[in-house]
């Protein structure tokens, strides 16, 4: 395969609705500094529970400032779910409000997730939590993963990933690089499927990197008007590694409700069915190869990305994360998890960061002491 130029078309175009403001550019950006509010003992707060705002001073980097790692203090998670949840200073009444209606609604929905099957030996989760770094070398724009060189990128995994660590101490951090694989596109291509597929060599420079954190790889696809079933075959060699992992994304299939529509002009759908089918492939992947089990990222910012999620099957072979990918304000990032995420429990769950479109309003980037309030707490965290 040649290596395709990524060409990125125009910014994407999203339909928004009251429950759908959440949207997702493929651009990256800057950190925010400031102390995390970390979850401590207390009371089972009721659906009135009043959020708690930090003492700690935070600021809002300047324009294309390069990130900075805000400061986290130990979290003492408390068994059972207990606690006040805390705000860090500078949030917005709106924030606090989501957020406290997001962790309420998240500890009120507990009973009702299906209980996730025994682990299988070399499983992931949920005995650890991803941090990802998100993008494709060959694009500036579509994520820290690209944005800076290659060590000064891993420098800033570094740094993140000890956060996190130091944030949760009890669940050991698992670093990640979640290399966009497949790349939807503004042109139709040879083939008219609007796609670039990345050549080989690209893949194994960005696992090679993977591989001096001890990182593992997840390889994306935005099918475009391709199909999973066109898409995920090229894929399956890297796959047939054990520390090489899925993501499919939801917003650049245009079929069902998008069919006929180009990329970027409507947000796109998969169905619970084409979840199952790349899911199947995957057991079938691990149980010939005997391979530990395979965790398989599912994007999702609106309700209408994902028809039928009750009817997503789970099996120990392949972990299925629900991933809240939208930027935006605090407010609208909660409430996104809330709606679309909590409301509708599949497996697992991940959360999304931009380090610039997060803060382009001028928020704080959301921080690990404040995502840990939420329920189920999320195991998939990436930046892009």
């Amino acid at each position: 395969m040649s290596n395709p130029k990524i060409s990125l078309g125009r910014p994407r175009i999203r339909r928004r609705t009251p429950r759908d403001l959440i949207v997702v550019l493929a651009f990256a950006g800057a950190c925010t500094t400031g102390r995390d509010a970390a979850p401590g003992s207390g009371t089972q707060p009721s659906d009135t529970i009043k959020s708690v705002v930090a003492a700690d001073s935070v600021s809002s980097p300047k324009a294309g400032a390069a990130p900075t790692i805000p400061a986290a203090a130990p979290v003492a998670l408390a068994t059972p779910d207990t606690g006040t949840p805390h705000l860090i200073a500078g949030r917005t009444k709106h924030d606090s409000l989501a957020f406290v209606s997001t962790v309420a609604f998240g500890r009120r929905q507990a009973a009702k997730w299906p209980e996730p099957p025994t682990p299988l030996p070399g499983s992931i989760l949920p005995a650890k939590r991803i941090i990802a770094f998100y993008g494709n070398p060959l694009s500036k724009r579509m994520g820290v993963l690209g944005e800076y060189p290659s060590d000064e990128m891993l420098s800033k995994l570094d740094s993140i990933v000890r956060l996190w660590q130091e944030a949760d101490p009890s669940t050991p951090v698992q670093p990640a690089l979640h290399l966009i694989a497949v790349v939807a596109q503004g042109s139709a291509g040879r083939d008219g499927m609007y796609r670039a597929r990345m050549d080989s060599a690209l893949i194994e420079k960005v696992y090679g990197w993977a591989q001096s954190r001890h990182a593992l790889l997840f390889l994306d696809v935005q099918v475009a008007k391709s199909t999973m079933q066109r898409e995920l075959p090229h894929l399956m060699p890297f796959l047939a590694r054990p520390d090489v992992h899925l993501g499919m994304d939801a917003e650049f299939s245009m079929h069902y409700a998008a069919e006929g529509h180009l990329p970027s002009k409507r947000i796109g759908q998969f169905d619970a069915a084409d979840v199952n089918w790349v899911s199947q492939q995957l057991r079938q992947l691990v149980t010939e190869k005997k391979l530990p089990p395979k965790v398989l990222v599912v994007h999702r910012w609106t309700k209408a990305m994902i028809s039928n999620a009750s009817a997503i099957e789970i099996d120990p072979r392949v972990q299925i994360v629900m991933h809240m990918d939208g930027w935006g304000p605090p407010w609208m990032k909660f409430e996104s998890y809330r709606d679309y995420i909590d409301l509708e429990p599949v497996e697992f769950t991940g959360f999304k960061l931009f380090f610039h479109n997060d803060v382009k309003r001028g928020d704080p980037l959301l921080t690990p002491g404040e995502l840990l309030w939420l329920r189920p707490r999320p195991l998939y965290i990436q930046y892009q």
